[in-house]
This record gives C-alpha cells, sequence and structure tokens, in this order.
C-alpha cells in the first residue's frame, strides 16, 4: 500500500432469506423464525453468487433467519458466521407514536453503525459479509448516505436475500454501490411491487 492512501473496504450487506412466515409484508421484527425452503434456496444462489469473492470474515444478526443465511453463504470460504447483537432487527411496535427525535434517541440506528463501524476497523481493506434484517439495514444505509431516516420505509426496499454492496475509505466515510439485488435468483430487477408502503400504493397523485 502507497503510504497515505487508505485501502478500501467491502461490505457485503445481505438481508436474510424468505423466512416460514411466508408473506414478506408480514413484520417478523424481534420473532425469531427460521429460514423457508425457499429462503434456503435463495441463500444457496448467492452463496453460489459469492464463491470466487475473498471474504476474510463473516458476521450476522444471531436470529435464526440471519444466522442461517449467513451460514449458507459463508459456507464455500470455509468461514462461520460471528454473532452480533446490534445488527438484531428493530422491535417495530416500540416506534409507535414516538416522534422522530425520541425514536433516534431511544431506539436509534446507531444500534447497529457502531457494530457496523467496528468491524470497517477490525477488517481494513478486506472483503467482508454482513448479514441483517430489513429495516435494519435500511436505516443503515440512510445513515450512512446522510439521507433523512423518516421516509425509509417508503423510499428503500430491501427483498428476501438481497445483496448490498457498501465501500469505505474509513469506518465513517462509505458510498454505496449496490442496492437491493437479487440477479442471483430472480433475474433481472422488474418493477416495483405492490405493497411497499401506503405511501408508494397511493399513487402518483
Amino acid at each position: 500500500m502507497v503510504s497515505g492512501v487508505m485501502q478500501t473496504t467491502r461490505v457485503l450487506l445481505v438481508r436474510h432469506g424468505t423466512t416460514t412466515l411466508g408473506a414478506e409484508d408480514r413484520f417478523a421484527g424481534s420473532t425469531d423464525v427460521p429460514l423457508s425452503g425457499e429462503g434456503r434456496e435463495q441463500a444457496e444462489q448467492l452463496a453460489r453468487r459469492l464463491a470466487d469473492e475473498p471474504l476474510v470474515a463473516v458476521y450476522a444478526s444471531p436470529m435464526q433467519r440471519t444466522m442461517e443465511t449467513a451460514t449458507i453463504v459463508a459456507r464455500p470460504h470455509g468461514l462461520g458466521p460471528v454473532a452480533q447483537d446490534g445488527l438484531r432487527e428493530i422491535n417495530h411496535g416500540r416506534w409507535e407514536g414516538l416522534r422522530r427525535r425520541e425514536v433516534e434517541e431511544r431506539y436509534a440506528e446507531a444500534r447497529a453503525l457502531p457494530v457496523l463501524h467496528g468491524i470497517v476497523r477490525l477488517h481494513a481493506g478486506g472483503q467482508v459479509l454482513v448479514v441483517s434484517h430489513k429495516a435494519t439495514i435500511r436505516l443503515l444505509v440512510t445513515s450512512l448516505l446522510g439521507f433523512d431516516p423518516r421516509g425509509y420505509r417508503d423510499r428503500l426496499d430491501q427483498l428476501p436475500c438481497c445483496l448490498n454492496i457498501l465501500e469505505f475509505k474509513n469506518p465513517v466515510r462509505a458510498r454505496l454501490m449496490l442496492f437491493n439485488d437479487v440477479s442471483h435468483y430472480a433475474g433481472a430487477p422488474g418493477p416495483p411491487r405492490a405493497h411497499l408502503s401506503r405511501w408508494w400504493d397511493a399513487g402518483s397523485g
């Protein structure tokens, strides 16, 4: 490495596969449910896609669905996932009736952000797989890119077992290289799905 030039750290940020709850518009949140057969197949296809990537470490939320997804994707690399409690899904019910400032103070995405910053510091210049949950990933992305988090449900989607790629010049300086990609099991991106959110489904107005 040239003196004074920081190496880029690459984080492959993945949402877990489809779960046994079936309908993906149902919040699992803090409920600990396993992958469905479809979810395992999604993870297997992502594992094949990433088999030649030089992963140095794998981290995941300790929930069944994330640990199982991470285990499948990490298998070709001979790696096992390290559980990180801060990568858990948010408990959606706790947000009801709270102002934005109160949400940020009590249940902020900062719960996951220090974990991600620590992973980047620990594996500077490497490529790491991180498996988490729909809302947690969307809040991480809004925080890292400086977006207003209030509309994250309406404007950012995360399909089951999707791949996001973030590149870091340092633990707090990131750019988004790929978002919500499921071409490993669904081919080319299609039109937006129905029921993304009430705001989306209400039409263009």
